[in-house]
């Protein structure tokens, strides 16, 4: 841990810094980007609703190992759990029946997502999951009330990720728990667009930013990271 910080300190000074209004740059990019960055890096576009097919692929256990991923998470009886970036539900209904007694929010700003997430929660006889429309800067969270957060291949896709990170550590309790899972940028391997992917060291530069602190990685998922980060006892956010 203490040799990957002390590469992020040779990062470029415009990457590290902390900016408020200015904490992002429009320029080119790539034909699958935004044109927007942030930390040094550009900001992807959000997978439309007409593609949510691809979420609930076949494949998707053998590619991505989610059964795996839940695991990792150590989800109990009455968490409050976050789903962010939902999409249909893939792992929101999966949560769901891990945390009798608890709740899962799904959070997506498509209401067709969601709209799905609702009426599988209802088939499936789940009635601790409840779909929250956020905007592209607040999850529309409560405060202070999630043990823990889950975002799957989502992240790098916050048109604004400084604010929404803020909405998201702030409905966190102090000491909870935000899993990042992203599709590694380091290996050219995985067969996901430049765009889509996250380096490590971004990961944490980007998630330490927003007053995070990267307790551990995981290396058991095929193509993804899987990143853990806790809200400090005292963090001066809430």
């Amino acid at each position: 841990m203490a040799a990957l910080r002390s590469l992020l300190l040779l990062l470029p000074l415009t990457a590290l810094r902390l900016l408020g209004q200015d904490a992002y740059e429009y320029r080119p990019g790539s034909d699958d980007g935004t044109g927007k960055w942030y930390m040094g890096r550009e900001i992807a576009h959000t997978m439309h609703a007409a593609h949510a097919a691809w979420l609930d692929r076949p494949e998707r256990e053998r590619e991505e190992r989610p059964t795996r991923m839940l695991e990792r998470m150590d989800l109990k009886p009455g968490e409050v759990v976050a789903d962010i970036g939902c999409g249909t539900g893939y792992h929101s209904l999966r949560m769901a029946r891990q945390v009798p007694g608890g709740r899962v929010y799904g959070v997506d700003i498509q209401p067709a997502m969601l709209d799905s997430l609702f009426a599988r929660s209802l088939a499936q006889g789940l009635d601790n999951v409840e779909p929250v429309l956020g905007t592209e800067q607040d999850a529309g969270l409560p405060a202070g009330q999630l043990d823990k957060v889950l975002l799957v291949d989502v992240y790098h896709e916050f048109l604004y990720p400084k604010e929404m990170m803020a909405s998201i550590v702030a409905a966190m309790k102090p000491g909870a728990l935000l899993y990042l899972v992203e599709f590694r940028g380091e290996d050219a391997r995985v067969p996901i667009k430049d765009e889509h992917r996250m380096t490590k060291a971004q990961c944490i530069l980007e998630l330490e930013a927003a007053g995070l602190v990267w307790e551990r990685s995981w290396n058991g998922l095929p193509w993804q990271h899987f990143l853990t980060f806790r809200k400090p006892e005292r963090s001066g956010l809430e």
